[in-house]
């Protein structure tokens, strides 16, 4: 039963200690530098993982990111696993595999020094795999799941190109919303989706 569930098990305990971590943030945020606390609309996920807060405190929250971002990485990773088997062709379930596993590897590597690297990496790494799974998704009839990938894929190029444009005054939001769709989309996957 645990393995069975270990991919929504990972994913519930990475949401809570990201939550957590939230909590224990100090403050500051590149439009208030002196702002108190966590803002979901003008911080970052990637402002816990700082040993110092923007505001220039001590951030304790970071130990929270960080456990929080090793259980979302696994569970990711144990869902590309066990998803690649749905995939009837076994070339492209290996890509899925493979490059999700990695690509995992570099989204738990984005809490350190590396992390733009890691963000553009990590990015790439999932975008290539969702999109091989889609096409998957498009030769079913599951029509709900079709239009849950095409969402999840809009709003993460989105995200991206507000990443590279520098819209940073959006770009809070567009990345809670990003995570927001990849969760939903990969829990749906998970539970809902035959191929």
């Amino acid at each position: 039963m645990l393995k069975k569930h270990s991919f929504l098990v990972g994913i519930i305990a990475a949401t809570v200690l990201l939550i957590m971590a939230t909590q224990f943030y100090p403050g500051g945020s590149m439009a208030d530098k002196n702002s108190v606390g966590f803002d979901w609309t003008q911080n970052f996920i990637s402002n816990l993982f700082g040993e110092k807060a923007i505001n220039g405190q001590d951030n304790p929250a970071r130990y929270w990111a960080y456990l929080g971002m090793i259980f979302l990485s696994l569970s990711l990773t144990v869902f590309f696993v066990q998803f690649s088997v749905k995939i009837p062709h076994k070339g492209s379930g290996l890509v899925v595999r493979y490059l999700g596993a990695l690509g995992m590897l570099f989204t738990f590597l984005i809490v350190t020094s590396y992390h733009d690297l890691m963000v553009v990496l990590s990015s790439t790494l999932f975008l290539v795999c969702l999109f091989y799974i889609t096409v998957f998704i498009f030769k079913t009839k599951q029509h709900f799941l079709k239009l849950l990938c095409v969402i999840c894929l809009l709003i993460f190029y989105t995200t991206l190109f507000l990443y590279g444009a520098g819209a940073f005054d959006i770009l809070p939001i567009m990345q809670k919303l990003t995570f927001v769709s990849v969760i939903s989309l990969v829990l749906t996957l998970q539970y809902r989706c035959t191929l």
